[in-house]
């Protein structure tokens, strides 16, 4: 008699502890729809901090790309996210300790005192955000760039990241993220332009709403120089939104090429550039990675793709690098128009002690 009823009053418990998971994925689900931020399809952006160097006088400029993962991606970093489990993070990082975000944060303020360029276009830079502990990273930087303007575009805007989904206690939190851009010269105009494509739901409502930072500067001969901070999607396995993104920009560089200005684009693409072999730097481990190349008949022929191919500027983080086996590529580069020269590009090699990416430093001439 006892068995039964034992058997009875565990179903019951089996039962109500589901329906407890199910009401709470259906209200998380529920609110972050009703919060799900929908950025219009352009945004003008105001400065945080201004230069007073209006037009541009010189023709040789140096331009610097980094995707600073947010301080939370360093070289002992394994997130749980890129394990594809978006329910349980198997004992791997959600966030990165306070001590390893600082020591990233304090390592990306130091980088730009001590490296000589014009502009800098960074990606995954934090303004408020819970894995990197509410730390201002793009005022941090700013204030070690006097003289600077400053710009941020946002892309990541989600009041509370869920997941993992079945670890509330852990979640990954409030978030405020995106493109930072910092350039000597102050451009008459700055703008945000959304980029196409999404995630089905309900993955869309929590992941990143992808932008275009497009920043205008007048030259000393009346000309313009348009300069872009780029961040494809990511984790799109088929490299359908990548595609639709492409598209888009495609036609933005063709349009301001053809009104007479410099185009010089910058960021991380999340796609190699084209007919470069993804798996150059470990060749055949691929530990199952994949990484699709930008179409070799994106552009005309004269515009150039500017990378350093002796070093990658990305490595996976399923688990914490290890120089030699962690799988590294390079998907972090440049895009310059006809009327532009590049003079030197070079990848600087951090060992990815600070980041998921390592930064390229470029030098072109305007012709």
């Amino acid at each position: 008699m006892k068995q039964p009823r034992l058997l009875r009053q565990s179903l019951r418990g089996l039962f109500i502890l589901l329906a407890l998971v199910l009401i709470y994925i259906v209200a998380v689900l529920a609110y972050g729809t009703y919060d799900d931020w929908q950025p219009p399809a352009v945004t003008e952006l105001e400065p945080h901090q201004g230069s007073e160097v209006n037009p541009i006088q010189d023709s040789i400029l140096s331009f610097v790309i980094w995707n600073l993962g947010y301080g939370g991606l360093g070289e002992e970093s394994d997130f749980f996210y890129d394990h594809g489990n978006m329910f349980l993070s198997g004992g791997r990082m959600v966030r990165a300790s306070r001590e390893h975000v600082e020591k990233n944060i304090a390592a990306d303020t130091f980088f730009v005192q001590t490296t000589q360029a014009d502009f800098f276009l960074f990606q995954e830079v934090d303004l408020s955000a819970r894995r990197s502990y509410f730390i201002n990273q793009f005022e941090e930087i700013g204030e070690e760039l006097p003289g600077y303007a400053a710009f941020f575009a946002p892309n990541y805007k989600v009041s509370r990241v869920p997941i993992p989904l079945l670890e509330p206690w852990n979640a990954y939190g409030k978030v405020l993220s995106g493109l930072a851009t910092y350039s000597r010269f102050q451009p008459y105009e700055s703008t945000r332009l959304q980029l196409p494509g999404s995630f089905s739901w309900p993955t869309r409502i929590f992941q990143l709403d992808r932008c275009v930072a497009l920043h205008r500067y007048r030259l000393a001969g009346g000309k313009e120089l348009v300069v872009m901070n780029v961040h494809n999607s990511a984790y799109d396995a088929d490299g359908s939104l990548k595609r639709q993104q492409m598209a888009f920009l495609r036609e933005l560089f063709l349009e301001e090429y053809a009104k007479g200005h410099y185009v010089i684009v910058g960021g991380d693409w999340n796609q190699c550039p084209p007919y470069f072999q993804f798996d150059s730097f470990l060749p055949g481990n691929t530990q199952g990675y994949t990484q699709i190349n930008i179409d070799p008949e994106f552009l005309p022929p004269d515009w150039k793709w500017v990378y350093d191919p002796t070093t990658p500027t990305n490595r996976k983080i399923r688990t914490p690098y290890v120089a030699g086996e962690s799988f590294v590529t390079l998907i972090d580069f440049f895009l310059i128009s006809p009327n532009v020269r590049a003079r030197s590009v070079k990848c600087l090699d951090q060992q990815f002690r600070f980041s998921d990416h390592q930064p390229v430093w470029m030098e072109v001439e305007l012709l």
